[in-house]
């Protein structure tokens, strides 16, 4: 199958070396792009602290280039999932604690493994949220620190050899892994007038949020995995498009 990937890197490279091994033509094209912003040591206080929480790989990233990351890794910290906890290790924590891949069931697993009466817990939060960790964690009475670490940028146009292979229906799947993924091809789709070139596009889409917010470019193919996880996706994917019209 001819494949869009549209994860920001270096996460892109990595799907599309995994697509490739499984026989695919791939093609990326990231839609977000991630742009982290400096901790200020006088706003964050890591010595207080009991423990970070970070619910993406770019909250774990941000901290690369900052002068408190040797500071920070000597801390426990919370991670969604295994592809953050994987970061996190790859950073230089030593105790990562991997909880669910859902960040609300993360504000449960913090709760049942942190000490109210201890430190802050550090959450290293995007711009946007999708869920307030810090606000349900303050409800249970922990003192939360809640620095920006990154922001997203969104791409503003599809490159034109893209543009082109969907105006010659020559993509036969897009993989999205977040709403504002969506959003974002969704906006960009229409705006290259583009929607009608879907019909026989597969959307492997990471959750069914993901699938509702492309219901602005009409019925289109979809496919959602049991689990939001990247083995399910691409489990998807393995099975090909033979159910398109």
């Amino acid at each position: 199958m001819r494949l869009l990937v549209t994860r920001p890197e270096p996460d892109a490279s990595v799907m599309k070396a995994q697509l490739i091994a499984m026989g695919h033509e791939v093609f990326v094209e990231p839609l977000l792009r991630p742009v982290f912003h400096e901790l200020d040591p006088q706003e964050v206080d890591f010595l207080e602290a009991q423990a970070l929480i970070a619910t993406s790989r770019n909250g774990v990233r941000a901290l690369a280039q900052s002068p408190l990351l040797s500071t920070a890794v000597s801390l426990p910290i919370y991670t969604v999932g295994p592809g953050t906890a994987g970061t996190a290790q790859a950073l230089g924590f030593q105790q990562v604690l991997q909880g669910p891949r859902d960040a609300r069931a993360l504000v449960g697993f913090i709760a049942d493994n942190a000490d109210v009466n201890a430190g802050s817990l550090i959450y290293l939060a995007g711009e946007r949220k999708s869920v307030d960790i810090g606000e349900e964690l303050r409800h249970l009475g922990f003192h939360v620190q809640e620095p920006v670490v990154y922001s997203v940028m969104t791409a503003e146009r599809l490159s034109a050899p893209i543009a082109a292979r969907f105006q010659a229906s020559e993509v036969d799947g897009v993989l999205l892994l977040s709403a504002q993924t969506g959003r974002t091809y969704a906006r960009l789709i229409l705006g290259c007038g583009l929607s009608g070139k879907l019909h026989r596009t597969m959307h492997y889409c990471l959750s069914a949020e993901i699938a509702k917010v492309l219901d602005i470019l009409g019925e289109l193919p979809s496919s959602v995995p049991s689990q939001p996880n990247l083995k399910a996706l691409l489990t998807l994917v393995a099975r090909g498009v033979s159910n398109l019209p």
